[in-house]
């Protein structure tokens, strides 16, 4: 079976897509993809990657033709739009030079949606069936993390998202949770299947290693790993600690995000600067080594209905791994916290739920947090694990 992956990111860039075309290629698929010159998160050209080139190159025997973009640069409100909408015509471009027959086309789709007019151009000119896998649910995203209200603009993006919907022909989606909306844009529930993200084989459970735990300092250490962005309502775990601003407990940070300067002002306003630790960011094969040395792993969105439709990412990540989960966050995250038994979870925004939990966590015996860390993984093998999803995309195909 030949498919064409269709998808604005790609390797060098660091999306979950490139773990799932690797292991389509291992399992003797003949996968080709379209994607955009790399230039996420900061917005800037990779090194060996210009407006000029690489056209086409090969990744792991991969044959990745590249279309031009605008950069996103800053990630401003008009940066984006331009990025997402030269993305669009460059792509269709590209696509009319691709010399070859496909037999899918699957299309990754997180922010923006509009990738979807390309999976259908594709699918029209290889005459095959398009994949829509859905990460987000537009128009709502727009309006609660990119802070769009106009309704005009909210109505015009609407009928867009239901005209992608409608041209192709599946529609994939990460979250159990997102088949209701989808229904309600006029998609017809038997072209809807639900198909989560899975976890990396690099994430389980590892050994402490002194060269990382060095980097925690004494007492409860719970960690946050990801974007420090508006969506993850960050201030609500600073107010919880704020609370508690006298027990031993400190909060690892690893990753970035333009919130990551806000965050650390709110921080200094509290003056609980000796509470908070930022690592860095680091690649995603080395996280399960951090994870190892926290007590207590942090998950966390905004308060918004679709937030609560939204299975997030790190937490299938968070379960491989073993390790008791802390959430702030409503709907499918939080019932997945509960329904797992993993760890405890309060309402989004709930900073005073969240610091009575975090008390809780840190005081439970060894024996009762080692129980959580065994529920996260076994539920993990029963709905995340990579080689029963990957099965499952390949029935899909078939």
């Amino acid at each position: 079976m030949r498919i064409l992956v269709i998808s604005q990111y790609f390797y060098p860039e660091n999306f979950r897509i490139n773990d799932l075309v690797f292991s389509l290629q291992k399992r003797g698929y003949d996968i080709d993809v379209l994607t955009g010159k790399p230039n996420y998160p900061k917005g800037e050209y990779y090194e060996g990657y210009s407006w000029k080139g690489p056209k086409e190159e090969k990744i792991n025997n991969i044959n990745v033709f590249r279309s031009n973009l605008l950069l996103r640069k800053s990630g401003g409100a008009i940066h984006l739009f331009l990025n997402y909408i030269s993305f669009l015509f460059f792509g269709m471009y590209r696509i009319l030079s691709i010399n070859k027959n496909y037999d899918k086309i699957f299309i990754y789709a997180p922010s923006p949606i509009t990738v979807g007019f390309l999976g259908f151009f594709a699918a029209k000119k290889f005459m095959c069936k398009s994949y829509l896998w859905v990460h987000d649910l537009w128009p709502e995203s727009v309006k609660v993390a990119g802070g769009i209200n106009n309704r005009l603009i909210l109505y015009l993006i609407d009928l867009m998202t239901r005209l992608i919907y409608s041209l192709n022909d599946i529609i994939l989606v990460q979250s159990p949770y997102f088949e209701k909306y989808l229904i309600k844009q006029g998609v017809n529930k038997e072209k809807i299947i639900y198909y989560p993200y899975y976890a990396e084989d690099f994430y389980k459970p590892v050994k402490k290693k002194l060269k990382i735990l060095k980097n925690f300092p004494k007492g409860f250490n719970i960690l946050f790993a990801g974007n420090l962005g508006v969506a993850q309502s960050l201030k609500t775990l600073v107010s919880a600690i704020d609370i508690i601003r006298e027990r031993n407990i400190n909060i690892i940070f690893l990753g970035d995000g333009r919130y990551k300067g806000i965050l650390k002002k709110y921080i200094s306003e509290f003056k609980l600067e000796e509470k908070f630790y930022f690592l860095g960011s680091y690649p995603p094969e080395i996280m399960p080594e951090f994870f190892s040395c926290a007590d207590a792993l942090y998950i966390s969105l905004k308060k918004a209905n679709i937030f609560s439709y939204t299975i997030p990412g790190k937490l299938q990540s968070y379960l491989a791994c073993g390790k008791p989960i802390l959430g702030s966050l409503d709907g499918i995250g939080k019932k997945i916290i509960i329904d797992s038994n993993s760890g405890l979870c309060s309402n989004a925004e709930d900073h005073i739920k969240l610091s009575n939990n975090i008390i809780e966590l840190s005081e439970m015996s060894k024996a009762k947090r080692n129980l959580l860390s065994k529920n996260a993984i076994k539920y993990f093998r029963a709905n995340f694990e990579k080689e029963m999803l990957m099965k499952q995309l390949i029935q899909i195909f078939s």
